[in-house]
């Protein structure tokens, strides 16, 4: 069974215990994602999750070192802090696209993968789930960021594959230059 793993944040840089056995391809399904999260706290991150609004961008992912796709989401699941298992996404042959992945099972059928897992948390801001910060808020977030902690949510902004150029990254970078890929 082949089954893949989706990524456009962290999770490509790094894996982790994530059993993978490629590289990273770049030619992912389109995803729609935003740095719309706040992760860990009143002084984390701000982190890629899907966002229905959100342009398209060309994930990727990488072939999973697992048995099965329950296996496979339950490796993800691990990796990414174990979320609640409604967190991870699973798609598998035969099943339809998901909403928030449309066009998945012909980019499966290309590849001849069998399933595909990828995180599925949601927007979040200020503590509240669901919610999706404006552009405004999110750069006037890690502008106020202790040093430290800037410095740790410029790294992710920055080390995002680049191909992950969203409306969000470009107006973050525009207004805290540091922010910019190098």
């Amino acid at each position: 069974m082949k089954i893949a793993c989706l990524g456009w944040g962290s999770l490509v840089w790094n894996p982790g215990e994530l059993p993978h056995r490629s590289q990273w391809h770049p030619d992912g399904p389109q995803v729609r994602v935003e740095f719309v999260r706040q992760s860990g706290g009143e002084h984390g991150r701000i982190t890629l999750v899907i966002l229905s609004s959100a342009e398209q961008v060309a994930s990727l992912w990488a072939e999973m070192n697992c048995a099965d796709a329950t296996a496979g989401k339950e490796a993800l699941r691990i990796r990414e802090g174990k979320p609640h298992r409604h967190h991870i996404g699973l798609w598998e042959s035969g099943n339809p696209d998901p909403r928030s992945l449309p066009g998945l099972t012909e980019w499966a059928a290309a590849r001849d993968i069998d399933a595909v897992v990828w995180t599925d948390l949601p927007p979040k801001f200020q503590g509240e789930d669901g919610r999706v910060p404006t552009i405004e808020e999110v750069v006037a977030y890690l502008d106020a960021l202790p040093d430290e902690a800037k410095a740790a949510a410029i790294e992710y902004i920055q080390r995002a594959p680049t191909q992950i150029d969203t409306a969000y990254r470009r107006e973050i970078a525009r207004a805290i230059p540091e922010t910019a890929a190098g």
